[in-house]
């Protein structure tokens, strides 16, 4: 009996399994600087986000020589998106990831796709804060609604960073529940949410909507007070003090969510890369204090469930901005 065919078939099925399964040591990390884009500009919850991530991940992270923080504003995010996707295959750039990543595409803001890039991850979700100035005639979100009731032009309200983001699903939310057409609603859109900060305290903006962390330092100080957080329940911490949304009997119940994302075309072994770094960063005390300093709530998604996610807030956010009149159904 000769025994080379079947030598020669057991060689070939080794090589097919050494192929099939990733070696061990065929490992990435990063042999230059990182560069984190923040999409948007200084001053809001994505500057905060990134800010500190670079932080935790050099302290969490090994080997990874250096990162810095570019802020990259414009289109809601588009312009920091559309820089990252010119660097396909390379994991030494990442960007901060929001909602507005989705709903750019649906809206048809710039001809990215969600699907267009690597998602790396969602850190953590977001609700949404209605505030104003600490002199405002406002005193909740009812009396918001009682007063566009009466006059639908008389209140403004503004927000950051893109139309059709979770901060304008929520302004649209209160309008309906004022009996009006979301279109209708008077908004300003800043780049930034500093900026949006700055002109609401100075008094040329009736209602901010916008991130916690925002909200919170304004609060804290003195200088602004929260009307509703769009929770289905009050908050813990620093938030406990801030009535939702729909204990004042408006239906305004949201959450987004942020994250990081990456160019496309990254090989399985720089998406393990990343998925390992931020699963130790959220392990960290420091990333804990900073959910609390921030408003945010824990809800860590790897690369694999965070792009099923983008998929489903696709489908959910298309029929949500619909609903608003924002887009054609």
């Amino acid at each position: 009996m000769n025994s080379r065919p079947i030598a020669a078939i057991a060689v070939a099925a080794t090589v097919a399994l050494c192929a099939a399964v990733p070696v061990v040591g065929q490992e990435w990390k990063p042999t230059r600087n990182v560069d984190i884009a923040i999409a948007s500009g200084a001053g809001g919850a994505a500057d905060r986000q990134g800010r500190q991530l670079q932080k935790l991940l050099l302290q969490a992270v090994p080997g990874i020589p250096s990162m810095t923080v570019t802020n990259r504003p414009g289109g809601g995010g588009s312009v920091a998106w559309t820089a990252l996707a010119q660097h396909a295959g390379d994991a030494h750039y990442i960007a901060t990831l929001s909602t507005a990543f989705v709903t750019n595409q649906i809206l048809g803001i710039g001809q990215l796709r969600y699907q267009d890039l690597t998602p790396l991850n969602i850190l953590m979700r977001e609700y949404v804060v209605a505030w104003v100035k600490a002199d405002s005639p406002f005193g909740s979100a009812k009396d918001v609604i009682a007063r566009l009731k009466k006059d639908p032009t008389s209140v403004s309200f503004a927000f950051a960073t893109a139309r059709g983001n979770q901060n304008h699903i929520v302004i649209g939310m209160i309008a309906r529940a004022a009996g009006m057409d979301p279109k209708a609603v008077k908004t300003v859109v800043f780049s930034s949410g500093g900026q949006g900060m700055m002109a609401a305290l100075g008094g040329h903006i009736d209602v901010w909507v916008g991130t916690p962390g925002g909200a919170l330092q304004h609060m804290q100080s003195g200088a602004a007070r929260a009307l509703g957080i769009s929770a289905a329940q009050r908050q813990e911490g620093k938030l406990a003090g801030v009535p939702t949304f729909q204990e004042q009997g408006i239906d305004a119940t949201y959450y987004a969510w942020r994250g990081f994302v990456a160019p496309g075309k990254l090989t399985v072994p720089q998406v393990a890369f990343w998925d390992q770094a931020f699963a130790r960063v959220v392990r960290s005390d420091e990333w804990k204090q900073d959910l609390e300093e921030n408003g945010w709530a824990e809800d860590f998604k790897a690369s694999a469930e965070t792009r099923k996610h983008l998929d489903a807030e696709y489908e959910l956010l298309t029929r949500m901005l619909a609903d608003l009149g924002l887009v054609t159904k």
